[in-house]
C-alpha cells in the first residue's frame, strides 16, 4: 500500500492570509497618515519597509463584528481596545501570500503596523481567531514559533474531538484527536509545538511522543470539515494522531519527539 503522506513544508498548495483590523479611522486617509515614514501606500497595497507588499483595503463597519471579535478572542483584550472594537468606524484588511514561516512573520509585522496607528486588534478570516492590540504587538515582537501557533492556530473542541485551524497559515497541516485521548489541556498545546518545530514531513506510522511518554501514532486524516469556509480549509490536509494503549511500537522510521 502507498504511504500516505501529509508534508510540513511548503509545496505546491497556495494559501492567502486574510486579516482584519478594525479601528477608529474616519477614512483611509486618516490610517495612511499615521504610518511611519518607512512604509509607503498605493492605491491596493501597503510596502513595508523591507519592500514586502500587503494588499491593503478598506470597508464599513459592520454591526455583527465586535460581538464576532469578542467572541474569537483567546486572550482577554483591554477594555480600551473593546471600546475601539465596539465602535469602529472603519476596517483595513490585509490579504497577502501565506503557507510559510516567513511569510506569517511578515503579514504579522504588517497587522502589528496598523495597530500602532490605532488599530484595536487582530482577527485572522484563517482560523476565526482575534487577538486585542497588545497582545498582537507582543506577539509581533516576538516573532518566534511559539508566538506563531499561539496568534494563528485555534483549537476547536466539538463531537467529542479536538481538532487545530489555522496551521495552513504556517504551512503546516493540521491535526485532529479524541478529546479523550488528551488528559490535560497542555497536551493539544505540546503537539502543536512538536509539528511547528519538526521539519520532516509527517506520514503513516509516525509516532509523535507527548508528555509524560504518552505517544500518539500518526495517519493521514480525511479532509477539512464541510463547514469550514474557505479562508478556513487546510490545503495542506490533516492527520489524525491516536493515543498509544502500549509503550512499545514497532516504526519502521524513528519517532517524532516533543521536547
Amino acid at each position: 500500500m502507498k504511504d500516505a503522506r501529509i508534508s510540513n513544508k511548503q509545496t505546491s498548495p497556495s494559501v492567502i492570509v486574510d486579516l482584519r483590523i478594525p479601528g477608529t479611522w474616519s477614512h483611509p486617509g486618516d490610517l495612511i497618515k499615521r504610518l511611519p515614514d518607512s512604509c509607503r501606500v498605493t492605491p491596493r497595497e501597503l510596502v513595508l519597509p523591507d519592500g514586502a507588499r500587503i494588499d491593503l483595503g478598506f470597508f464599513p463597519p459592520d454591526k455583527q463584528f465586535p460581538q464576532v471579535f469578542r467572541s474569537s478572542c483567546r486572550h482577554p483584550p483591554t477594555e480600551k481596545e473593546l471600546a475601539i472594537v465596539d465602535g469602529y468606524a472603519l476596517m483595513a484588511t490585509l490579504s497577502s501570500v501565506g503557507g510559510s514561516m516567513k511569510a506569517a512573520r511578515t503579514i504579522m509585522k504588517a497587522a502589528a503596523i496598523l495597530v500602532r496607528a490605532g488599530g484595536a486588534g487582530v482577527f485572522i478570516d484563517n482560523s476565526m481567531l482575534a487577538h486585542g492590540g497588545e497582545l498582537w504587538l507582543e506577539m509581533a515582537e516576538d516573532g518566534g514559533m511559539d508566538a506563531l501557533s499561539y496568534a494563528f492556530a485555534d483549537i476547536v473542541q466539538t463531537n467529542g474531538e479536538i481538532w487545530t485551524v489555522g496551521m495552513h497559515v504556517l504551512g503546516l497541516c493540521d491535526m485532529v484527536l479524541q478529546g479523550a485521548d488528551l488528559e490535560k489541556d497542555y497536551d493539544i498545546v505540546e503537539l502543536i509545538r512538536s509539528m511547528v518545530q519538526e521539519s520532516r514531513p509527517i506520514g503513516n506510522g509516525h509516532i509523535l511522543a507527548g508528555v509524560k511518554g504518552r505517544r500518539f501514532s500518526c495517519c493521514a486524516a480525511d479532509c477539512d470539515p464541510i463547514t469550514l469556509s474557505l479562508p478556513m480549509r487546510n490545503p495542506f490536509g490533516r492527520v489524525r494522531l491516536t493515543k498509544l494503549r502500549h509503550a512499545a511500537s514497532k516504526n519502521q522510521e524513528p519517532a517524532l519527539v516533543i521536547h
